[in-house]
């Protein structure tokens, strides 16, 4: 079977982490995906380590376990596009391709004749996403964007952490870069739009994703928290601003997730608790009473909890139908059963036999499904062949382009 997306190709200029996870996810769906590097260096994120995966001499390659996230799926093609037959080159690539996707600063690409206005020109109905920190106008235009600092003007962080007073208080970021990841997303779900338009007008358009606009659009109901009341919500560390009871609660020997979502649920806790009067306590009886009388319900909930295991609770409260689950590390994640029956953990063979773990898509489709057949690559391991195949370059234009380190093959 062939992927949904068989018949595009994607030009991927991006580095890091957004732009690559959006050309990844289209990867998967059947793209083929263009990754085109840096001679010499490639990706940053292939010295992003450790950990790195090594040969086996031991020796530490080129990809780092930060790099493998972001870029199966692709062909890596390494080209300096500061030099003039670089550009020529990625130009040519560009007119055979449906999709280029980019990450520099605004206007970046300009001086390189890559630039949308300059791609347009020549192919019309190219699909250009360009990915950068803060859009393409606006007073912040010109500045670099990352993750971590985004989650910080975006708002996250504001609602991110204990509150101020308690132990461990203060703002903390997400565990992950999820701004990035967030932006890839809605990426990957704008080229697909535009892939769309193209297929019923043939018109091409510019995509302008900015990780500061994601990160505020995702900030979903604690934004219309603000809009709605006027008070900016504050940090309420595993506690939600809606829901009450759905936080961390400590059992006798460890921690569970407890995720009341109505009143029902509750009503089937208390009685799990051993305190079923409790859900008859005016105060109590809705979520709403619930979330307003927080403060005199968390320490009897606090206290109920206490007196069993962890595995005690799991075990009750999912024969009744109340929402659980414990707190796992990355160890016993994988370990799930669930997550094993899901194949959430893959493995992809490279070309020299070598064995690389990866995490699978969610996306589950039955007619075109995911793929996983090709391992993140080593820098500038597909540059021969997709000049050849795509650019029409001779051996003899390829040996010339390598004598003056304008590519680089691997």
């Amino acid at each position: 079977m062939t992927g949904a997306l068989s018949h595009v190709r994607v030009l991927d200029l991006s580095r890091i982490l957004a732009g690559p996870w959006a050309t990844q996810v289209l990867g998967d769906l059947g793209a083929d995906v263009i990754k085109v590097e840096r001679p010499g260096g490639g990706d940053d994120t292939r010295g992003w380590g450790p950990p790195f995966i090594r040969d086996s001499e031991g020796n530490r390659t080129d990809r780092s376990a930060y790099f493998l996230c972001a870029n199966r799926n692709k062909r890596s093609v390494a080209i300096d596009i500061t030099k003039s037959r670089g550009q020529a080159i990625v130009r040519a690539l560009a007119l055979e391709s449906d999709v280029i996707v980019e990450n520099f600063k605004v206007g970046g690409l300009t001086r390189y004749g890559l630039d949308y206005a300059s791609i347009r020109e020549h192919k019309p109905d190219i699909v250009y996403c360009s990915i950068t920190g803060f859009g393409q106008d606006g007073p912040y235009s010109g500045r670099a964007g990352y993750d971590f600092m985004i989650q910080a003007m975006g708002g996250l962080m504001s609602l991110t952490g204990e509150a101020d007073g308690k132990p461990g208080g203060g703002p903390q970021k997400v565990g992950v870069a999820l701004a990035d990841i967030l932006t890839g997303l809605y990426a990957s779900t704008a080229i697909l739009a535009a892939l769309t338009h193209k297929e019923r007008t043939g018109e091409g358009q510019h995509i302008d994703l900015s990780l500061l606009d994601v990160q505020v659009a995702t900030l979903a109901n604690q934004a219309l928290n603000y809009l709605v009341s006027g008070a900016p919500p504050a940090r309420l560390g595993n506690a939600h601003p809606n829901i009450v009871p759905y936080q961390v609660f400590a059992t006798d020997g460890g921690h569970i997730v407890l995720a009341v979502g109505n009143d029902s649920q509750f009503k089937a806790f208390c009685k799990i608790a051993g305190d079923p009067a409790l859900a008859d306590d005016p105060r109590f009886m809705t979520n709403a009473a619930r979330v307003e009388n927080r403060a005199s319900l968390i320490p009897v909930i606090e206290t109920l909890v206490a007196r069993k295991s962890t595995d005690w609770w799991v075990a009750e409260l999912e024969k009744a139908g109340v929402p659980c689950g414990p707190i796992n590390t990355l160890d016993n994640v994988f370990q799930d059963p669930q997550i094993m029956h899901r194949e959430m953990r893959r493995n992809i063979v490279d070309p020299s036999g070598m064995t690389l773990p990866s995490v699978a898509s969610p996306i589950r489709l039955s007619q075109t499904p995911v793929r996983y057949e090709m391992a993140p690559p080593r820098i500038g391991e597909h540059t021969a062949q997709v000049l050849r195949d795509i650019a029409r370059l001779s051996d003899q234009d390829i040996a010339e382009l390598l004598a003056e380190s304008i590519i680089e093959t691997g």
